[in-house]
């Protein structure tokens, strides 16, 4: 599969629900993630990417409602919701937790397909990053991922490179601690990325203890917002 092959993630403790949906979404064309509850749904989150989320709700311990919940504080990535119950006030308290469809069970695979692409053609294509990116004297480059100011090269680790070049890309974008290590393959987790947000901002900022460019987001993460 190419790199624009949509990656699903498919979160339901029913094993054989769960290892149809694979077995089916994969042959038509998705790369395709399963879980069986919300902290395996988490663990998967912290490493990968998806394109969209076929979510069910009702799970043992955390509920497909609350971890979408919690999800959408954190992530806009679209949710299909599965769900045995097909009540109105159901369909409602799904979409209040940031569900983009409903389809109740039981429901015919073929009808899956269709509206996990219809979702997909929804979300807006993001736009290209841009080659290169000022913040004040310092710009970025992100193809050679090579730091100036000036024209005068800024030696960058190639830690502090990949981490740069993962805020850069959704610049304005707030990115969790999970995402950048995820990005860089930082192994001694937040606190290693932690410590390169500290080393960039010293070769970015005017005043790395009060930084413009590279932001700390409380409780969620980090933000680059260049000029």
């Amino acid at each position: 599969m190419g790199d624009d092959t949509p990656h699903v993630l498919v979160v339901d403790d029913d094993d054989r629900l769960r290892e149809l949906l694979r077995k089916y979404l994969s042959e038509n064309g998705f790369l395709v993630s399963t879980a069986s509850d919300a902290g395996d749904a988490r663990a998967r989150l912290k490493g990968l990417a998806f394109d969209v989320i076929v979510l069910d709700l009702m799970m043992p311990g955390e509920s497909g409602l609350d971890f979408a919940r919690h999800l959408r504080r954190e992530s806009t990535v679209p949710l299909l919701m599965l769900t045995a119950m097909g009540e109105i006030e159901d369909r409602i308290a799904g979409f209040e937790r940031g569900a983009d469809d409903y389809l109740t069970k039981p429901f015919e695979p073929r009808e899956l397909l269709l509206r996990l692409h219809a979702i997909l053609r929804r979300v807006p294509t993001p736009p290209e990053p841009p080659a290169r990116i000022n913040m004040g004297t310092v710009a970025f480059d992100l193809g050679r991922q090579q730091l100036d100011r000036g024209g005068e090269p800024i030696h960058l680790t190639s830690v502090e490179a990949t981490l740069l070049k993962a805020l850069a890309e959704r610049a304005g974008t707030v990115l969790s601690r999970e995402e950048l290590i995820a990005a860089t393959g930082a192994e001694a987790g937040g606190r290693t990325v932690d410590v390169q947000v500290t080393r960039l901002r010293r070769k970015i900022e005017a005043d790395p203890r009060l930084p413009r460019y590279l932001q700390t987001v409380r409780g969620r993460g980090y933000v680059l917002r260049p000029d």
